[in-house]
């Protein structure tokens, strides 16, 4: 393939700063004179009674508080750059943004699905729901609990996209989603170029037709998929900023259906759903077991014992007792500090018990060694509350009266119990100082899912 070609179909659908594009000068020259580049400035102004305003050509974010203005070398000119893609490469007034419009990259029609399970009447429902929606563009609302399948409900309609030679987005707002989806897509779609892109990680395939990303990378894409996914559309930050959810609909070409897949969708995404598109619900897990419902256990001046040096008596024997049967757990903490002072306590009783948080550069490797079983336990922050699955884990949250814990994140928590056969239950103990409203609506929210008649 010659390096235009390779220009081509890396620059295709991506909205990408000149200075860091991997190819030659004269190539990408060559190419803007063709008229196959477009070339737009980074970062707009535009004078108003109350200032100027600005808006990145990127993220599309007019916040004016997310842009810094500074003495610019290269234009030696007073110049503003965008803080809320920074890093992804500084976009500014003088930065060239390019993207593709030449004739567009032609993909495989071929595609093997080599997922040998089979669906229950309830998946297969939704699925065929799902795929009907897909056919006709619309947006659909995969609303399916925690451990029912909802990856593998998504084959049927990707196979179906990838053999019209079209190109699909799945993305979700954390890191470990993607990272936990990857070996499942690439062993699903064994002859089809799939590419994981999330923060640090660089574009090894530049043809990629299936795409897994965070949803910050699709700030770097415009008018690029056919379809969108958007795995766990409840999770932080994705819901909390508008900037995010305007580049998913960037990301996708005109008029392509953008489907939301989540267990615990908000109110916000149900509304739209209802009025823009269709919503498919799944009540319960593939295995056909209930949701584990969450008990309550008060945990009085967890935080002063701690800081003591001592593990809380109830707290101290649900962990004593879980290691005694060699069960896998995961207790949750609302606060780094208090689960990293807590962290050498708990060694004590396993020294192999560690803590993990967002920070951690070696946070995936620990939870590989808990699913290995080479590991007891771990503590960890709301990083782990989903996108992972760990066969027969048992989960405690210390704290669970914190706002942090609201009704959609201990629901999520409580996902993570009872996912595999032939383990299909187990604890899920709130360690509280007080019962909250969010603490009675998730298992509210779990024993209604739980009653919903599922077909036969």
């Amino acid at each position: 393939m010659s390096e235009r070609d390779q220009l081509k179909q890396f620059l295709a659908g991506r909205i990408w700063l000149r200075h860091l594009l991997p190819f030659a000068e004269e190539t990408v020259d060559e190419a803007i004179r063709q008229g196959e580049i477009h070339i737009e400035q980074g970062v707009t102004t535009k004078k108003t009674w109350h200032g100027t305003h600005y808006a990145c050509q990127r993220c599309h974010n007019e916040n004016s508080t997310r842009f810094t203005v500074f003495t610019c070398a290269q234009c030696e000119a007073p110049c503003a750059y965008c803080r809320n893609c920074l890093n992804m490469g500084r976009v500014s007034c003088c930065s060239e943004l390019l993207t593709w419009t030449g004739t567009p990259p032609a993909f495989p029609t071929d595609h093997r699905m080599n997922w040998q399970g089979n669906l229950t009447p309830s998946q297969q429902k939704a699925t065929s729901e799902l795929l009907e929606s897909t056919k006709q563009g619309v947006s659909h609302l995969l609303y399916a609990v925690c451990g029912s399948g909802k990856t593998e409900m998504l084959f049927q309609p990707i196979h179906y996209v990838l053999n019209e030679g079209k190109r699909v987005c799945l993305a979700a707002p954390r890191v470990d989603v993607i990272l936990e989806l990857l070996p499942r897509l690439t062993t699903a779609f064994p002859d089809t170029r799939v590419e994981a892109l999330y923060g640090g990680a660089e574009v090894e395939h530049f043809d990629a037709q299936l795409i897994l990303a965070t949803t910050h990378q699709l700030y770097r894409f415009h008018e690029a998929f056919d379809v969108i996914f958007v795995d766990e559309a409840d999770a932080f930050p994705y819901t909390a900023d508008e900037t995010l959810q305007r580049a998913g609909r960037k990301a996708a070409k005109p008029n392509a259906p953008i489907h939301f897949v989540t267990a615990t969708p908000s109110s916000q995404l149900l509304a739209m759903n209802k009025k823009q598109g269709k919503i498919s619900v799944l009540a319960r897990r593939y295995h056909g077991q209930p949701l584990p419902v969450p008990r309550n256990e008060a945990l009085w001046n967890y935080e002063k014992q701690l800081k003591k040096k001592r593990i809380p008596a109830k707290l101290l024997r649900w962990t004593t007792e879980r290691l005694d049967k060699q069960q896998p757990f995961l207790i949750f903490f609302h606060q780094i500090e208090l689960m990293e002072l807590a962290e050498p306590l708990f060694q004590k009783l396993d020294k192999r018990i560690c803590a993990v948080h967002a920070e951690h550069d070696d946070r995936k490797e620990r939870v590989q060694l808990l699913r290995q079983k080479e590991i007891p336990g771990l503590l960890t922050t709301t990083i782990l509350e989903r996108g992972i699955t760990i066969p027969n884990v048992q989960v405690a949250v210390v704290g669970a009266e914190q706002t942090i814990f609201n009704k959609g994140a201990l629901i999520q928590i409580g996902g993570r119990v009872g996912r595999s056969v032939p383990n299909t239950s187990g604890d899920f103990v709130l360690f509280h100082q007080g019962i909250t409203r969010a603490m009675d609506e998730a298992k509210r929210e779990i024993r209604k899912l739980n009653r919903t008649e599922v077909p036969q």
